[in-house]
C-alpha cells in the first residue's frame, strides 16, 4: 500500500478576473497548484491492469470513491469503506450548526422497472431521497475525521462541506475541518432540496455570480485541494463548472441528484415518499440517471479540455454507477475518478470489488494498462448535429453508401411505424 508524505506547497494567489455573467465564455487564469500528497509505491508482481490514480496530488488505489451521503455518514461506515478497498471516501456533508438539520422518515422512494409506482417487483432503476446533510454535531464528525486519518494515514478522506451565505462561517468551517487532517474538500453547491431554502446547496450552484463570490472565499482560505460539486438542475452545467475552476477550485464533481417527484400512490392518492400524508420534491439517482449524468459530464469535460490544463484540473463523475462498465463510460469521457453513493446503499460496500474486477476486464479487453491509457478517449467523438449530417453526406458520396433507415419524414407510414423506428436505431 502507498505511503504518503503530506506536504503543502503554495505557489501563488487566487484570482478569477472575469465577469459575473454566467453565459460569457471564460478562459482559465492561473490558480493554485497548492496541496500535494506524494505517494511512494512498493513495487510488486503485476496483477494485470493498474487501477491506481493520482488526482490533484492525491494517490488512490483505484478510481472508485464513496460519494457524499449515507455511505459516509459516520466513522463505522467510512472505516468499512476503507477496509473494503474503496479508493477514497467523501463524508456526508457537514455544516457548522447541525441543529438546523432535521430529517424525516421515510425519506426514500424507489422506482422499479416494469412495475407501477410502489411496486415490490422488478429491478430498482430509480431512487429518490429527501434526505438533508449530516444531522450529527460538527464536533462529532470532526473527531471521527481525525480518528480515521490517524488509523488510515495512507488513504484519502475528503470532507464535504456546505454553509450559508456568510464568509466568516465558510472560513470557520474550512479551518475546523482542515485541522482534522482531511486530504481535500468537496463543496456541496448542488443539494436540490431543503438547503436551497437557506441559500445553500443548489441555490449557490445555480447562480454564477454567487458561486464565484463563495468560491473566492473558499479558495482564499483552503490549503487542500477543493472540488466543487455541480448541480444538474441547470440549463448548461459547463457554465458554473467553468466559474468554479476559474475561481480557484482544482476540480469539479458532477452530477448531484436530479430534482424529481418519484410518483403518486394510486391507492392512497398521496405522493412518495410519504411523510404523514405529504411529501416534497427530492433528488433522483440510481441507474435511470446514468445517461443524463453522462451527458452532463461530457459537457463539462469538453469545456475543461478546451479551456483548462488537464494536468492541474480534475473531474469526478457521479450518476448511476453499478458496474465497471458504467465507470468505464465516465472515464472514457474524461473523468479522473468515479463516485458511487446510491449503488452502495443498494448493493453494499463490497460493490467496489465487483467494480474493480469489471473495470479490469474492460481494460484487458482493449489492452489498456492504466486508467490514463483510455481516459477521455471517447470525448473526441461528440460533435454537433450539423456536423453529423455533413459527415454522413460525405460518407455517402465517398462510399456510395445507402443511408440506413428513412430518408425523410414523409416516408413514415402508420402500418410499419415500429419497424421503421427500429431501422434507425444503432444499438
Amino acid at each position: 500500500m502507498a505511503s504518503l508524505n503530506m506536504t503543502q506547497i503554495r505557489t501563488g494567489n487566487f484570482s478569477s478576473g472575469f465577469a459575473l455573467n454566467c453565459t460569457k465564455k471564460v478562459h482559465a487564469v492561473p490558480t493554485r497548484i497548492g496541496f500535494k500528497v506524494f505517494a511512494s509505491e512498493t513495487q510488486g508482481v503485476s496483477t494485470g491492469p493498474d487501477l491506481s490514480v493520482t488526482v490533484n496530488g492525491l494517490h488512490m488505489p483505484n478510481p472508485f470513491v464513496i460519494g457524499s451521503g449515507p455511505p459516509g455518514t459516520n466513522y463505522t461506515v467510512m472505516k468499512r469503506a476503507f477496509d473494503e478497498g474503496w479508493g477514497a471516501v467523501i463524508a456526508k456533508t457537514v455544516s457548522l450548526d447541525a441543529a438546523k438539520v432535521i430529517n424525516v422518515t421515510p425519506r426514500y422512494a424507489r422506482l422499479r422497472a416494469g412495475g407501477t409506482n410502489g411496486s415490490a417487483k422488478g429491478e430498482i432503476i430509480g431512487w429518490e431521497n429527501i434526505e438533508l446533510i449530516s444531522d450529527r454535531p460538527l464536533e462529532t464528525m470532526l473527531k471521527e475525521f481525525k480518528q480515521l486519518k490517524e488509523e488510515y494515514p495512507d488513504r484519502v478522506l475528503i470532507a464535504s462541506i456546505m454553509e450559508e451565505y456568510n464568509k466568516a462561517d465558510w472560513e470557520e468551517l474550512i479551518d475546523r475541518v482542515e485541522q482534522t487532517g482531511v486530504d481535500a474538500l468537496e463543496i456541496n453547491f448542488s443539494c436540490p432540496h431543503g438547503m436551497p431554502e437557506r441559500k445553500m446547496g443548489a441555490a449557490v450552484g445555480q447562480d454564477c455570480a454567487l458561486l464565484e463570490e463563495v468560491c473566492g472565499w473558499i479558495n482564499a482560505k483552503a490549503t487542500v485541494p477543493v472540488w466543487a460539486k455541480m448541480t444538474p438542475n441547470i440549463t448548461d452545467i459547463s457554465q458554473p463548472a467553468r466559474v468554479a475552476l476559474s475561481s480557484g477550485c482544482e476540480g469539479v464533481a458532477a452530477i448531484n441528484t436530479i430534482m424529481s417527484v418519484m410518483g403518486i400512490n394510486l391507492s392512497t392518492l398521496r405522493p412518495e415518499p410519504c411523510v404523514e400524508g405529504y411529501s416534497t420534491p427530492g433528488g433522483y439517482s440510481a441507474k435511470a440517471v446514468h445517461p443524463i449524468a453522462l451527458g452532463k459530464v461530457m459537457s463539462i469535460a469538453k469545456m475543461m479540455k478546451s479551456e483548462f490544463d488537464s494536468d492541474n484540473y480534475t473531474l469526478s463523475a457521479i450518476g448511476g454507477v453499478e458496474t465497471g462498465g458504467d465507470a468505464a463510460e465516465f472515464i472514457l469521457l474524461g473523468a479522473n475518478t468515479v463516485q458511487v453513493c446510491t449503488g452502495v446503499m443498494m448493493h453494499g460496500y463490497g460493490l467496489v470489488k465487483k467494480l474493480s474486477a469489471e473495470l479490469k476486464d474492460f481494460m484487458e479487453k482493449h489492452n489498456f494498462t492504466s486508467i490514463e491509457d483510455f481516459r477521455g478517449a471517447s470525448l473526441q467523438y461528440f460533435t454537433t448535429h450539423t456536423d453529423l449530417v455533413q459527415r454522413q453526406q460525405e460518407a455517402i458520396r465517398q462510399r456510395k453508401a445507402i443511408k440506413k433507415g428513412l430518408q425523410s419524414d414523409k416516408d413514415w407510414t402508420g402500418d410499419g411505424f415500429v419497424k421503421e423506428t427500429e431501422s434507425m436505431v444503432s444499438n
